[in-house]
């Protein structure tokens, strides 16, 4: 049986690494190199969420995973749970927009909105592999 927490969680750590991977490579303008890892980034992203809406919508049937942790450890599960769903909406599009501008080599338009989709997407993914810890790992 597939473990798909640690597939996700696998997922968004390879997301990390690649896109900053991809990030060290345009500051060195290794723009070929860049390009391919952020497609691979792209790729993977697409490939966790359709495992995680998979798992939470087919396996689980929608029933929600609870957190057993307490305390001061529950108020920070929360608050980084709560910025990591908002912001992985909000990414989505900004993506999307970012893959498109830089494919179509529009490098100022690209560079202008990357300067936002980078940060935010590293956040994202950092923190699917912390709440993935925190719900699987450290607090059981």
């Amino acid at each position: 049986m597939i473990d798909y927490p640690l597939l996700n969680a696998s997922l968004n750590a390879a997301s990390a690494v690649l896109i900053g991977t991809a990030r060290h490579q345009i500051a060195k303008r290794r723009i070929t190199a860049h390009r391919n890892l952020m497609i691979a980034a792209v790729c993977t992203s697409v490939l966790f969420l359709v495992s995680y809406l998979y798992y939470h919508f087919a396996v689980r049937h929608g029933q929600p995973t609870r957190f057993a942790g307490s305390g001061f450890a529950r108020w920070i599960y929360f608050a980084v749970l709560i910025s990591h769903t908002i912001l992985a909406a909000a990414i989505v599009p900004m993506i999307v927009v970012t893959l498109r501008r830089g494919l179509r080599r529009d490098d100022v338009a690209h560079t202008r909105i990357a300067r936002w989709t980078y940060p935010l997407w590293m956040y994202v993914s950092v923190t699917g592999v912390l709440i993935y810890l925190m719900l699987y790992r450290i607090y059981t």
